[in-house]
């Protein structure tokens, strides 16, 4: 049995030691050679008859989430959910899954990332990859032209040029102010400019979407391997490349976009042309909407999605200098959308083009900002709204407790009590102070002769009698719930 346990430690330890080196991004020899060695230790340990082992994790690239990081969650989704509202938004829901036939095509180099779902019935079925197709086939399937929907935080749509598309880039500052996750700049692009610079700078049609794939890792890797893969790996030719950097390493604002409608080359090609002037139309709204000082016109947002048509953006948080001088560097993509005005058509059997503009907020990376900055402010998150806890002053008054409970809870109060006949009046003004509960609301004896409640505020401690019948709305009073009708 000892030996058995020796071995199950050899076995876990090289196991770990295995998946230290792929973290570690060690050659695939080194890999393959100690993976060798981890399945000869198992072979050695043979089958544990009568023990049936599984590791206990969650699939990859999912999470659990516990009370304290939920409480996270809720707060940003109100924040995003009430911006959506406030702009006059309705909110529909659509399967995790489609048909596959519904995604395939969608996403250009990123199709390679959708889940596959074994055949259903004879459906062949894959998760969805976005929320952006699934609204478009479900635009299609209810022959709906006209509808600003959003799905916590992801897209909108609507007709006259720029201006959903200004009030997308309004809501995303909106947000990422309110959220207060720090400074921020969002870029724009259109891919008619994209296409139109493709075609002066001669990329041949058939390479314009994988070439735009590459363009997109420039916020990620330098210009220089970005060229590398367009010219080694996807087979574009050098002085092809050349051209194409002295484009899209261009950023600035409502100028640059003045200086490209003079461009010699870019305004050869009229889908450029119509991007650019779109693009000035758009900074005009934007300059009302006075946000254009958040906003940088970037010649290397391409955004890899097949769908877009028009107007695209990305915001990105930025990292103050450690040094004057020093440039702004990006730390990360929070939100991003744009124009897909012919995903619709592509469902409708009929072919009917219905214009369409989005946005997305990446709600995973914000949470774990604001979990990392409320980690290093030490701040306490509170993981329930309970407003008040009844507690006793004594002994045997545990049905007063109860009926007290039940009246608030009736009344829409949230209330909490402690699971015990007789609790210490200390352990529950100490699991208030736990808990984050304002307020206590404490019956004794005497309480309960003179027909009051004792109200106790939890950071203040300060105690007043309450009347019995006033208590529900001196409770709403003092945690800012509107009184129910």
């Amino acid at each position: 049995m000892a030996e058995r346990a020796a071995l199950e430690e050899l076995v876990r330890l090289q196991g770990e030691h295995v998946r230290g080196l792929k973290q570690q991004k060690a050659s695939a020899e080194q890999i393959e050679e100690e993976v060798a060695k981890l399945l000869k230790l198992k072979a050695q340990l043979g089958p544990d008859e009568g023990k049936q082992k599984f590791v206990l994790k969650t699939p990859k690239g999912t999470r659990d989430y516990s009370p304290r990081q939920m409480a996270v969650r809720e707060k940003v989704f109100d924040v995003i959910i009430s911006c959506f509202k406030r702009h006059g938004a309705e909110v529909i829901d659509t399967p995790v899954f489609e048909l596959k036939e519904t995604l395939t095509g969608k996403y250009g180099e990123d199709s390679k990332l959708i889940y596959d779902l074994k055949d259903q019935g004879g459906e062949l079925l894959s998760l969805r990859y976005d929320l952006t197709v699934p609204f478009a086939r479900y635009l299609a399937m209810n022959k709906l032209t006209n509808i600003k929907r959003y799905h916590i935080a992801k897209v909108y749509r609507q007709f006259d040029p720029m201006i959903p598309d200004a009030e997308c880039l309004k809501i995303i500052c909106e947000l990422l102010s309110s959220l207060q996750i720090g400074d921020f700049l969002v870029k724009v692009n259109d891919r008619r400019i994209l296409d139109g610079m493709f075609a002066v700078c001669g990329v041949p049609d058939s390479k314009f979407r994988t070439i735009c794939s590459s363009v997109d890792k420039l916020d990620k890797v330098s210009w220089e391997e970005v060229k590398n893969e367009m010219v080694e790996e996807k087979g574009l030719a050098p002085e092809v490349a050349d051209r194409i950097g002295d484009y899209v390493q261009q950023h600035g604002g409502v100028s640059l976009v003045e200086q490209l409608l003079q461009d010699p080359k870019l305004s050869q090609s009229k889908q450029a042309l119509e991007g650019l002037g779109d693009l000035n139309l758009l900074f005009e709204y934007l300059t009302l909407f006075g946000i254009a000082d958040k906003i940088s016109f970037d010649l290397s947002l391409a955004r890899g999605l097949d769908y877009y048509t028009g107007v695209i953006y990305e915001a990105v948080l930025l990292q103050t200098p450690v040094q004057p001088g020093e440039e702004t560097l990006g730390v990360g993509s929070v939100a991003a959308g744009g124009r897909y005005d012919g995903l619709v058509g592509m469902f409708d059997p009929k072919g009917r083009k219905v214009p369409c503009v989005g946005l997305s907020i990446g709600v995973e990376r914000i949470f774990s900002i604001v979990e990392q900055r409320l980690e290093a402010l030490e701040e306490k998150v509170r993981t329930t709204e309970t407003q008040v806890l009844v507690a006793s002053a004594q002994k045997k008054l545990l049905e007063e407790r109860l009926k007290l409970i039940a009246e608030l809870w009736d009344a829409g109060i949230k209330a909490e009590l402690l699971y015990k006949k007789n609790p210490k009046l200390l352990n529950q003004l100490q699991y208030c102070e736990e808990a984050g509960i304002p307020l206590v609301a404490i019956i004794g004896e005497q309480e309960l002769k003179d027909g009051v409640i004792k109200l106790r505020s939890v950071a203040s401690r300060e105690e007043v009698d309450v009347r019995r019948e006033d208590l529900v709305e001196e409770i709403k009073r003092r945690t800012s719930q509107p009184l129910l009708n």
